[in-house]
């Protein structure tokens, strides 16, 4: 094993800094938001009903992607001591993108909390420094795909701690889709287009994406109908087995939500994809059916995106395999979502 590592690859131990004190998550200044809490772990959905969609789904509900911890502090650092449910390895993406949390304060990106170069333990420890005085919203994203539990949080002993206000969105963006939805290749957690979209609208979200396992289940679409939200975003074309599943399924998916949020906003988003395989003209004119078949219905709030019109301006390279954007994929697909979402809300 390596003994000699670049210094700004090394994870800043902080756990034992002179003067912090660390904190318990449960306590009230801080709130956790796009997550459960259950079974002493943080989860995207609860068990009973992750275990009616599919066994896959009954698997990978325990992962954080679009979990926050969200807080005040003026503190000059925030340290973080966690320990992860299990380490996820995938070939397109940084163990960092993977197990990795990534903190903000007012938006604006501070550090990585990840596991050290030289060892894959389940126990991450880490700290990260304020570039500003004073007071600031911190906002600590949750990993991709795996959980956390046991979460501390460490500030300078004489640091300010208080709530966070509401988001101007308070109620969330709900994001039901692939493994892009889910985050895949991003480098970090803030960087998937989910959480790019809602950090830009100040919009509280929840991620419902799960890599080759969202596929329109009616027990998933009956609990996301069961949400509180502010915004639907259907986006699971790429997890659809083939047309003719999407198209026994996608207007369903649409029809269940609407009919419980008669005035919400429905976003759909066609496979984000340059060149189109064989194949995905078709699965595109059936997610265009459900949105003209919904517009001629009289729905004024259901919206549509084209993905392959995202990368117009870097084709094939937006991707870290051909599938999965990376980080720049994920900007080109940002600036063209967060518009159509803003207007939505806008138009509500």
């Amino acid at each position: 094993m390596r003994q000699n590592f670049d210094s700004n690859m090394l994870v800043q131990k902080g756990r034992n800094r002179p003067g912090i004190k660390y904190h318990e998550i449960s306590e009230p200044a801080f709130r956790v938001c796009g997550v459960l809490f259950e079974d002493g772990a943080f989860v995207r959905m609860p068990k009973a009903v992750a275990e009616t969609v599919s066994p896959g789904i009954a698997q990978d509900y325990v992962t954080n992607a679009g979990g926050r911890i969200r807080f005040v502090t003026d503190s000059p650092y925030i340290a973080v001591s966690a320990e992860l449910t299990h380490i996820y390895q995938f070939a397109s993406m940084s163990i960092e993108g993977t197990c990795g949390m990534d903190v903000y304060a007012d938006g604006v990106f501070l550090g990585v909390i990840r596991p050290n170069v030289d060892e894959l333990s389940l126990h991450l420890s880490e700290i990260v420094n304020m570039r500003k005085t004073g007071e600031h919203v911190v906002e600590i994203n949750l990993p991709l795909y795996t959980g956390v539990k046991n979460i501390v949080i460490g500030l300078d002993e004489n640091a300010v701690l208080k709530p966070a206000s509401e988001y101007k969105y308070e109620a969330p963006i709900v994001f039901y889709g692939s493994s892009i939805t889910n985050g895949a290749c991003a480098s970090r957690p803030g960087l998937a287009y989910t959480s790019r979209v809602a950090r830009a609208l100040d919009a509280n979200h929840k991620n419902l994406g799960f890599g080759g396992l969202c596929k329109g289940e009616q027990p998933m679409a009956e609990y996301i109908a069961s949400l509180d939200m502010s915004l639907f975003v259907l986006d699971y074309d790429y997890n659809a087995p083939n047309p003719e599943h999407l198209l026994a399924t996608h207007e369903n998916v649409y029809k269940t939500v609407r009919d419980r949020h008669p005035d919400l906003p429905i976003v759909m988003i066609t496979a984000p994809k340059y060149t189109m395989p064989q194949g995905f003209e078709e699965r595109k004119n059936i997610i265009k059916q459900t949105y003209e078949r919904a517009k001629a219905a009289g729905d004024r709030n259901v919206y549509i995106i084209y993905g392959d019109e995202f990368f117009s301006g870097i084709g094939d390279d937006f991707s870290a395999d051909n599938v999965h954007p990376t980080d720049l994929g994920f900007d080109y697909m940002t600036k063209a979502i967060y518009p159509v979402l803003k207007r939505a809300l806008e138009d509500k």
